[in-house]
């Protein structure tokens, strides 16, 4: 995986809590690989408990060296990014309001290079301009070095931590415009233009596995609540998304893929040979021992 950017993400299945049992809905994370399209790993969050627990264990099944990791706050925690530098990876971190403290700083310390267009500071700048769906998305990217902002906030805790960055995101729909402001923490060194492009791959676990796994396996609506299985037939969506991307001979939706494997054993078999390239297959044994 060297090299690729590997979004973590959890997602909620809505439809497997049990109100006669009080049993809530099954909350899993998942490692996604964004050049191959490719669920790698699934845990499940523990009860009573969160992501911060459970991410460690997903970077455990995997062998990340030379991988870039992007999660979202939720997993902005010191144990985290140490892990994946120990792992010999690197990381974007989302940083938001659960640290208070160094984010006001850094929010307030941009402000004010801005208003000054970074006069004497080692800023790095990048602007891209996408347009689709009936919008245009503007992203304007700044990646400065850590020792660029003086008297930062406990930077030692943060192992590897070598840049921070702002993204702001402008969205031009038909009848409104939105503007985000968004910071990140990263071990990467400071250049807007990989930093940019890991931090928008990572909605790619967002837009090809989760609206996907709702919108066309429908999961969300799935009412199956008994003992393990939505744990089980969750981990055979992911399983079922991986052979159905890996199969690329049907140019066709995934939709009207799952509607001819129903239909036609041979092509059945085709996309299940998918899951036994030798790529796959590892991504399959990480799943299973999850």
């Amino acid at each position: 995986m060297g090299g690729e950017v590997i979004p973590i993400d959890g997602k909620t299945i809505r439809g497997s809590y049990d109100r006669n049992q009080g049993k809530s809905a099954l909350h899993v994370i998942s490692a996604w690989a964004s050049e191959q399209r490719l669920v790698l790993a699934q845990v499940k969050v523990e009860d009573k408990s969160n992501e911060i627990t459970a991410i460690p264990a997903l970077l455990e099944l995997l062998d990340i060296t030379g991988a870039i990791i992007t999660i979202d706050a939720m997993g902005t925690q010191t144990e985290i990014a140490k892990q994946i530098i120990d792992q010999k990876a690197d990381y974007v971190l989302a940083l938001k309001a659960n640290h208070p403290t160094l984010y006001s700083q850094v929010k307030e310390w941009f402000e004010q290079a801005i208003a000054q267009q970074f006069q004497g500071i080692n800023v790095s700048y990048d602007q891209r301009i996408e347009k689709g769906h009936h919008r245009t998305e503007i992203r304007y990217c700044w990646s400065v070095p850590v020792s660029a902002i003086g008297q930062l906030y406990q930077p030692r805790v943060w192992a590897g931590l070598q840049s921070v960055v702002m993204v702001i995101r402008l969205r031009h729909l038909w009848n409104r415009t939105t503007r985000e402001v968004q910071f990140y923490l990263t071990s990467l060194h400071s250049n807007a233009q990989i930093i940019g492009r890991a931090i928008r791959k990572h909605w790619g676990i967002e837009n090809e596995a989760h609206w996907t796994l709702d919108c066309t396996f429908a999961e969300d609506a799935c009412r199956i609540r008994s003992n393990h299985s939505p744990r089980n037939f969750a981990l055979l969506r992911r399983i079922a998304l991986n052979a159905l991307n890996r199969e690329q001979t049907y140019k066709r939706s995934l939709r009207q893929k799952m509607k001819r494997t129903a239909m036609d054993n041979n092509y059945m078999i085709q996309v299940l040979s998918c899951c036994f390239i030798d790529n796959t297959l590892n991504s399959s044994d990480s799943l299973c021992q999850a």
